[in-house]
């Protein structure tokens, strides 16, 4: 069965599902992306990848959802990291937060996915100890950083970039981290780059996120939720308090120029991430390949269209997809050739009047 199909009405088949389909239908469901660029991945990577992408679904299923309190998030959050580390409760858990969820926040899939917590949790106990090491802390990091967030007012901004530097490590570096302990210990060979490439990894989280941050500015406004840093808008003279669609002027788009190219340095990091696992993985090349490709040319519309009120404005074609897939595959082993083609491809992105070094994790 198909994710997009995932309800509570036809669960029972998807639970009839070997492991291996049973995540992959999973992820259709929450992620396309993800179950795009995850089955690229060699054989055991993808079981662990998959399994820690769905680990990291539940908990910003809880983050979303708007009808938990504060509290109640902290406590299903904090809870959560347990079941992950020991393998013990998931169906209590399960039990105590679905009937919590709404329809109106929480996705069908998602709501699936809370169900079949237990079963989630009896792939992940599957694994080598030092993958389930690798889960555990991404998901201890997550569901511990996210909740400082969400206590926050939001609608004014976040005061300074450090602090958005800060959320994009818990919700996206942490991951970042998480991939290249499992990458490492699947291969001896990238396990040689360890400590670069965990600092670089942090960085590529971050570039991701802001990216998604950036496209859906107005979405999130709607919803009275503001993801950039005051600091950036007030060297450009604008508040972020008056932040709505009629007031995108010339210094807000200023502001929001200097973020695309903090952006960019990131994915950049993403492409020296990338060019430090050997050639010959083509599919753990892939798979970071064309979610840096598809954020690029997604900074790129942004940038081009710095005016823009609507997401849809700066969404990438499935062309451009099939496009970034193409020419991946075609010089994905190269890495001078990876180099020639993000410097052209991300030509322009770059602010030269303004220089910023990535942070590195709290």
């Amino acid at each position: 069965m198909r994710g997009s199909q995932l309800s509570l009405e036809n669960i029972e088949p998807l639970d009839a599902l070997a492991d291996g389909p049973f995540q992959m239908a999973l992820l259709e469901g929450v992620s396309r992306t993800f179950a795009l660029t995850i089955p690229q991945l060699p054989e055991s990577l993808c079981r662990a990848v998959a399994n820690a992408y769905l680990l990291c679904r539940i908990v910003d299923t809880i983050e979303d959802e708007v009808s938990l309190l504060p509290e109640q998030k902290r406590h299903f959050c904090h809870a959560f990291i347990n079941v992950v580390k020991t393998g013990l409760q998931a169906e209590a858990f399960s039990t105590e937060l679905a009937p919590l969820l709404s329809r109106q926040t929480t996705l069908p899939a998602e709501h699936v996915l809370i169900h079949v917590i237990p079963r989630v949790i009896r792939i992940t106990h599957q694994f080598d100890k030092e993958q389930i090491a690798a889960l555990s802390a991404c998901v201890e990091t997550m569901a511990e950083g996210m909740p400082i967030f969400q206590a926050e007012n939001l609608h004014n901004g976040l005061p300074e970039l450090a602090d958005l530097d800060c959320y994009c490590y818990y919700v996206a570096g942490c991951v970042g981290e998480m991939l290249t302990k499992l990458f490492c210990y699947y291969s001896p060979q990238i396990a040689q780059h360890r400590d670069e490439m965990l600092t670089l990894a942090v960085s590529f989280g971050q570039g991701l996120q802001m990216t998604n941050i950036l496209k859906d500015i107005w979405a999130d406004a709607e919803r009275g939720v503001c993801w950039l840093p005051q600091d950036i808008f007030s060297e450009t003279g604008f508040d972020l308090k008056n932040l709505n669609t009629k007031a995108n002027n010339v210094n807000f788009r200023a502001g929001l120029g200097r973020l695309v190219s903090i952006a960019h340095g990131h994915l950049h990091n993403a492409l020296k991430f990338t060019q430090l696992i050997p050639g010959h993985e083509t599919g753990i090349r892939n798979f970071c390949l064309w979610a840096l490709g598809m954020a690029v040319l997604t900074l790129k519309k942004i940038k081009q269209n710095l005016g823009f009120t609507q997401s849809n404005e700066v969404k990438i074609t499935r062309n451009s997809v099939k496009s970034t897939i193409f020419a991946t595959k075609l010089v994905g082993r190269s890495n001078s050739l990876l180099s020639f083609l993000f410097n052209l491809i991300s030509r322009g992105l770059h602010d030269p009047d303004w220089t910023y070094l990535p942070h590195t994790a709290p």
